[in-house]
């Protein structure tokens, strides 16, 4: 079981399965959204209880939705509901402490040890020798806490209220192993990056992840339905109920939208909708939230496979149809969602699964991928 660890790995693998290099590009939003309303239908036909979808060219916006938002009461899946946006999240954090190095309050070059001295000191691990960028860009060699026996007890969902100082995260990634490389040596994706991240925004403002995202990007930005809960692991107005299907055989599905949102924090915790994640991706891709030097540092992306680059909280891949798209996933206990963009934030396609069971390589994941990827070349 390999917890949210894989969603870039995974959402790269569906992008380059195939499917979109047989759609011609630039064809037309309608067009587009056939084929998202074609992969929710295929994604509820593989078990998941909806999949809603967003498509955008310009100002034109259209929607897919399959399925039932609630397996309690059967309404419809709506477009317009909350969901967990998991490891979308990383995108928001990144953001805030390339904002912070724009006003001169940090350099992402500054080591973890000078924000957080301590904080990463065990089992072989020097903070005095990891930055700030590389927790950013995955190259900090440091391990995922999230995976093994926390993965498992977290995808249980036993305790939704239990709470995790992020300290505590950390120091459970760094007894997981002795260091396999140095850092920058390697791409390797931890959630226990992002995790460091929020620790660095809090050392350097006063104030919690969750404020500063809200202060510097939820606010100005008018992201209504957007929020970074702390505390508090309940969805509250329109939301999709998520599910999972314990260790993915589908006889029984549990309903886990609550769920222990402490777990990830600055690393997958937020709430969101397809309008505005898609808001959210248009001004970051487009200069409204970061000066030019950081908006370039945010695109300057270390490679992972000839057709994929991670940038600081955003993915560079390259689609079978040739076309490269910015973007990411985002995969926590009963939600599974991505994000697809042109860098000029002209196009974009936006979906979720309510169902996540903390596992790569479904049918369900591969079938809404491929639907995406396709919509996305099609615009």
């Amino acid at each position: 079981m390999k917890p949210l660890r894989t969603t870039v790995a995974a959402v790269a693998a569906l992008a380059l399965a195939g499917l979109a290099g047989a759609v011609p590009a630039h064809a037309d939003v309608p067009t587009a959204q056939g084929l998202l309303q074609a992969g929710a239908v295929q994604g509820v036909a593989d078990g998941y209880p909806a999949v809603v979808g967003l498509v955008r060219r310009g100002d034109t916006a259209q929607y897919a939705s399959a399925g039932v938002g609630d397996l309690g009461t059967r309404a419809p899946a709506d477009p317009k509901a909350q969901f967990r946006i998991g490891s979308n999240t990383k995108a928001f954090t990144s953001t805030v402490l390339l904002q912070l190095e724009a006003e001169g309050r940090l350099s992402l070059d500054d080591t973890v040890a000078k924000w957080l001295p301590g904080a990463v000191a065990a089992n072989g691990y020097d903070g005095s020798k990891i930055t700030v960028r590389q927790l950013l860009n995955q190259t900090s060699g440091l391990p995922d806490y999230a995976d093994g026996l926390f993965g498992v007890n977290y995808a249980a969902n036993l305790q939704p209220y239990q709470t995790w100082a992020p300290q505590a995260l950390v120091d459970l990634a760094l007894s997981a192993h002795a260091p396999t490389s140095a850092p920058g040596q390697q791409w390797n994706y931890a959630n226990t990056n992002y995790v460091l991240a929020g620790m660095v925004v809090t050392a350097v403002t006063g104030s919690s992840p969750a404020d500063e995202i809200r202060r510097r990007i939820i606010e100005p930005l008018g992201l209504a339905d957007t929020t970074f809960p702390t505390t508090d692991p309940t969805l509250h107005g329109n939301y999709l109920h998520g599910y999972e299907y314990p260790g993915g055989v589908s006889v029984v599905i549990l309903d886990v939208t609550t769920s222990d949102v402490q777990a990830f924090g600055p690393a997958g915790a937020m709430v969101s909708t397809l309008d505005d994640l898609a808001a959210f991706g248009r001004a970051l891709l487009t200069g409204k939230l970061l000066a030019p030097a950081q908006q370039a540092e945010l695109e300057t992306a270390v490679p992972v496979n000839a057709a994929l680059g991670y940038g600081l909280g955003i993915a560079h891949q390259q689609l079978p149809c040739g076309q490269w798209a910015w973007g990411h996933d985002g995969g926590v206990l009963g939600y599974y969602s991505n994000w697809l963009s042109s860098e000029d934030g002209s196009k974009q396609v936006v979906r979720v699964n309510t169902e996540y069971h903390l596992q790569g390589g479904t049918r369900g994941q591969a079938d809404t991928g491929k639907a995406a990827v396709a919509a996305f070349c099609a615009l």
